[in-house]
Formats: C-alpha cells, structure tokens, sequence
C-alpha cells in the first residue's frame, strides 16, 4: 500500500470508534443548614478538580441558609426544604429522601446538616454518607464540642470526618485533623481553628471515597482496602498547622 492509499478520515473514525465513552462525574449532594463553610471548601475543591466528582444538588432544612446562595452562585441547583413544614421527622425524612433520589448521587455529604435522621433514612443510604464533626470522635459527640473541650482542660481538640450511622456521631471515623490546645484559647478561637481543619480534610475525604478507595462495611471504614483504626487516619497538629501556614509554637 502506498502513502496515497492511506485514508486519514477512515483512520480517524476507526479510532473514534474504539474510544472509550467519557466517564460520567460521580455525583455529590450536599446537606446544609447554616452558613455552608464546608459547603464552600468542596465547591473550591471541585473547581480545582480536586474533589473527584460533582457537586448537583444542596439541599438545605432552613431555607435562609446562606449555604443555599454559595450553591446558586457556583451554579449548583438550590434546594430549600423546610422541616418545619412537615408533621413529623420520620415524613419529613421521605420527603428528603425523595429529593435526594431524584439526583441519583454517588455520595451524600452532610456539611453542618443540624438534623437528627431517622433510622430509614440511614440505612437508605448507608455506606454512602459523609459528615465532619467538630471533635476528634469518640470524644464529644453531639453538640457544643468546643465549651465542652475547654471545660475537661483537654490538650488536643480538632475534627473528624465519618461515616453515618443511625448512632449520633458513632459511624465509622475515616478522617482527623489535631489541634494542640493553648491556655489563651477560647471557644471562638477554637471555633476558627477547628472550622480551618475542616475545610483541609472534608475535601480529601470525599475525593477518597469517589476515587472507590475509602469504604464502609458493617464493621468499620477501609483505606485501599485496609481496615483504618477507630480514630480513622489523623493529620497532627504540626502537620495541619504546615498545610494551613499557622505559626507553629516553639515548643510544638
């Protein structure tokens, strides 16, 4: 065969046809209730193809939320449903579900979701929910975390992010970040701190779990298929420091 026997456009469509199809986003919905912070730290995640999916849904109980204006300004589709609306959580919780289905996602990430779900709910969706907390689980579950920290005198703080289960902050922890804490420190400041070392690990948590590396079973998480230990893996103090540019104490 010579060079002019040589159909480019045939070539080209052969190739064409072998091509795989683009992979479709995995597809993410947030749950907010308040001002969406770690809302906003995936949707910069994402906007630097860092999160390992899409964002299509936030989905919010309060619908003054200002986390529902960070959606509609990154062109995430908004949804306002209020709680108050509905007789009971367990109706409320199918309506969610309803909402929620209808985006078809990949994972759910409940980022400062201040709601109690329902046993239905949770195992609806078991396995693909994501939430941080602000404490290094098991230590103060529930609300107020920081007050309570102060309180006890503790010398480390931080977060968590965790798989949900129907236990209140019990789920399987898949992610921390430390905080040393100091005689000046005081809710607020912790507050700040703490809310810092969200934003850095709620983003690496997620991509893990899109990228299928990060799972649940019914006995704990798995890293790569590894079973990671109650605290999940932690990123000290000096290390989340380093990553946020803090001034790192002398004595750290």
């Amino acid at each position: 065969m010579s060079s002019t026997d040589f159909d480019n456009g045939m070539f080209n469509d052969t190739i064409n046809d072998m091509a795989p199809e683009p992979t479709a986003a995995r597809r993410i919905v947030v749950l907010i209730s308040g001002s969406g912070s770690n809302l906003q730290a995936l949707i910069d995640a994402q906007s630097h193809d860092q999160l390992g999916g899409e964002i299509v849904a936030v989905i919010s109980n309060e619908p003054d939320a200002y986390g529902l204006k960070r959606a509609l300004e990154a062109d995430i589709e908004a949804v306002a449903l209020p709680h108050r609306e509905y007789d009971s959580r367990d109706a409320y919780d199918g309506a969610l579900i309803k909402v929620i289905e209808r985006h078809e996602p990949d994972l759910i990430v409940l980022a400062g979701f201040m709601r109690i779900l329902t046993p239905r709910f949770v195992q609806r969706f078991l396995g693909k929910m994501l939430n941080i907390h602000p404490s290094l689980l098991p230590a103060y579950q529930g609300l107020n975390t920081h007050a309570r920290a102060l309180a006890d005198g503790v010398k480390q703080h931080g977060c968590s992010v965790h798989f949900v289960t129907e236990e209140l902050d019990g789920g399987p922890v898949v992610l921390q970040a430390e905080l040393n804490v100091t005689d000046e420190d005081t809710v607020e400041t912790l507050k700040e701190k703490v809310h810092a070392r969200e934003h850095l690990i709620f983003p690496i948590a997620v991509q893990w779990f899109l990228q299928g590396r990060l799972q649940y079973n019914a006995e704990n998480a798995t890293m790569d298929g590894h079973p990671l230990p109650p605290h999940g893996m932690r990123l000290s103090h000096t290390d989340a420091a380093e990553e946020l540019d803090e001034e790192l104490d002398e004595n750290t």
